[in-house]
C-alpha cells in the first residue's frame, strides 16, 4: 500500500480522505515539521518511505528534487476558491487511477480532471 506525507498547505481533511481509502497518511503537522522548509519536509517523506502530497510548486523543480531519487512527489494544484471536500474528491478519484508504480521517483501533478507524471528516466 502506498505511503502519504501530507504538507501542512493541504487541507486536513486530506489526510483523513486518504485514511479511508486504506492508504497510510502521516500529516507534517501532528509529526512537529509544521513552518520548516521544503528540504526538512522532503527528508522527512523520504525517511517514511512515503510519497509526498503537497500543494507547493517549489517541489515540482525536478532539479532540486531529481526524477528518480525520491519515493514520489504529488503536486496538487487546485483553485483556491475550490473547496477541501471538492480537493479532496479530485484527490482520491486521482489516486484511485495509479497504481503504485506510478508513483516511486516520478513528479505527479493532479489538477481538476487532469493528471500530469513526469516519469524518472529508466
Amino acid at each position: 500500500m502506498v505511503r502519504f506525507v501530507i504538507d501542512e498547505d493541504m487541507p486536513r481533511s486530506t489526510g483523513v480522505a486518504l485514511s479511508s481509502e486504506g492508504y497510510e497518511v502521516k500529516d507534517v503537522r501532528d509529526h512537529g515539521y509544521r513552518g520548516l522548509g521544503d528540504e526538512e519536509i522532503y527528508t522527512f517523506a523520504q525517511r517514511e518511505k512515503a510519497v509526498l502530497l503537497t500543494g507547493d510548486l517549489g517541489f515540482s523543480n525536478i532539479l532540486r528534487f531529481p526524477l528518480g531519487q525520491h519515493f514520489g512527489i504529488v503536486v496538487a494544484r487546485f483553485p483556491n476558491e475550490m473547496a477541501p471536500r471538492e480537493i479532496n474528491r479530485e484527490i482520491v478519484t486521482s489516486l484511485r487511477d495509479l497504481g503504485e508504480n506510478e508513483f516511486k521517483g516520478n513528479l505527479v501533478i493532479l489538477e481538476p480532471g487532469r493528471i500530469r507524471i513526469k516519469r524518472a528516466p529508466l
